[in-house]
């Protein structure tokens, strides 16, 4: 039986994963690293970690299967990586996309007026969390790179670029159409990369990948005795879309993992949002290239390890599940989750995390209420910001670790007053970069996929009297509060 591969490479770990040509999960493996913060707001990774996460989790998996049809990508998106053409060796630590170093060039150039101008071409603000901010630190801040770079010898790539090249030996430099579209350099309407964004980011053209639609033959590695053939990637939250198999305009989904991202296929035709929102490109399969909009929320599964490693509320994030108040009362006590700034729709790389409310009489279990509270508040300002733009949602999808914990399913549907649909696999990630790799080996199309989405959802529907509506209006003031404080 043919079986597709997806390599999951993730903020915090990468996961391997094979499925047989119906999407099952037939092998797994994961390996997680650390992040490295050398200042404040600054967040890398190694990226020999990174690629030793990866052999160490393809390796197992790819022993345990006999007949590999071909293997797709997905990984964390606007994450940033720079090395050397002719050695492939990184010149600088992989910059996470949750990295805020870029906040002051981001302020300057938002006062050179090029705020617009980046925006209408890319969809995106202009932010830390894209990449062009990034490379431009890294060819400013690294000794000889800026002259690498205008000699041509230096190459940038987001996670899924570096990995092909590291996969090939050098012989592939490539990406695809969803993770150019998280660069702030890449023209969602031309579909090519923009040299009005590269002069003004001061990046050298020679430097960035050629794009391909999400489905392709990115070429082929030799792992022992295979050759696997390489025909998909996706960026994470566009695979996770793919997943949740939202094809059609006006599909949402979320992914609860590091941060928690909320996209919906916005069709075809470009809808320009007016609320903080981001456009994107939803993915590039069977020659349709679809718009998405998205909302992103920077912590999420990292203010569950805080609680965990930092806080020692609790020794697993699965006991996390005992500490959250079942009907969503946390006493008053309030939390901002702005370890690396706050994302959609407000957008400020400044403000750092915040309770609020402790008394003497708080106690874990209010703090940790507080704590998920705080990611329900902010896909609650997400949901008011696609309203906005026009798009209603009647159901939510949800996919990632935090998708497993029941009770905060249970508050999530309360608090947003509407269904909560969780798919029986919470890989949709992977899922996508499967199916993006089996639409690349020609195993099967968007339109036999459609029809193929399980029945066996869990589905959580609000409970009456539940949603504290007062915490929302306070939670609401204390944000505004930080936020006109960094502003």
């Amino acid at each position: 039986m043919p079986t597709l591969i997806a390599i999951d490479q993730g903020t915090t770990s990468t996961r391997t994963v094979a499925f047989d040509a119906d999407l099952n999960i037939i092998h797994s493996k994961q390996k997680e690293y650390p992040l490295i913060y050398p200042n404040d707001g600054w967040v890398e990774i190694e990226p020999e970690e990174l690629m030793n996460s990866v052999y160490s989790t393809i390796d197992p998996v790819l022993d345990a299967c006999s007949d590999v049809s071909a293997l797709g990508i997905t990984n964390q998106r606007e994450t940033t990586l720079v090395w050397d053409s002719d050695s492939g060796k990184p010149v600088y630590n992989a910059i996470v996309w949750q990295d805020r170093r870029t906040a002051e060039q981001c302020m300057q150039l938002k006062k050179d007026g090029y705020e617009e101008t980046i925006k209408n071409a890319t969809g995106l603000l202009l932010d830390p969390y894209f990449s062009a901010t990034k490379i431009s630190w890294i060819l400013n801040n690294v000794d000889g790179a800026r002259q690498k770079a205008d000699a041509g010898k230096l190459r940038f790539g987001t996670v899924d670029t570096y990995l092909l090249w590291q996969l090939t030996d050098g012989n592939v430099y490539k990406t695809d159409v969803t993770n150019a579209s998280r660069t702030n350099l890449y023209n969602i309407h031309t579909k090519e990369w923009d040299s009005e964004l590269l002069k003004i980011f001061n990046i050298p053209k020679s430097m960035l990948p050629e794009v391909f639609p999400s489905e392709s033959h990115y070429g082929s590695f030799d792992r022992g005795n295979k050759t696997i053939k390489i025909t998909g990637i996706i960026g994470d939250q566009q695979g996770a879309l793919v997943g949740q198999r939202c094809f059609q305009p006006g599909q949402m989904k979320a992914t609860f993992g590091t941060g928690c991202f909320l996209m919906v296929n916005s069709g075809s035709e470009y809808l320009q949002s007016t609320s903080g929102l981001l456009n994107t490109l939803g993915y590039g399969l069977s020659g349709s290239v679809p718009y998405a909009l998205e909302g992103s929320i920077f912590s999420a599964g990292t203010i569950i390890q805080w609680l965990r490693d930092n806080l020692e509320f609790f020794s697993d994030s699965a006991e996390s599940i005992n500490l959250l108040d079942e009907r969503g009362e946390s006493n008053g006590v309030l939390f901002i989750p702005g370890f690396t700034g706050i994302g959609a729709p407000h957008w400020n790389a400044e403000i750092r995390a915040s309770f609020y409310g402790i008394t003497r009489d708080t106690t874990k279990t209010d703090m940790v209420t507080a704590a998920f509270k705080s990611l329900i508040y902010q896909v609650m300002d997400i949901k008011e910001a696609l309203s906005i733009d026009g798009i209603e949602i009647k159901n939510l999808s949800i996919d990632g670790g935090m998708a497993a914990n029941s009770s905060f399913c249970q508050l999530l549907s309360d608090f947003l007053g509407q269904e909560v649909q969780v798919p029986p696999s919470l890989e949709s990630t992977a899922i996508g970069a499967a199916i993006a790799a089996g639409i690349g080996a020609h195993l099967f199309s968007i339109e036999n996929l459609q029809n193929q989405q399980s029945n066996d959802a869990t589905i959580y529907r609000p409970r009456e009297k539940v949603f504290i509506e007062n915490d929302l209006i306070e939670w609401r003031k204390f944000l505004k509060a930080l936020l006109d404080a960094y502003n």
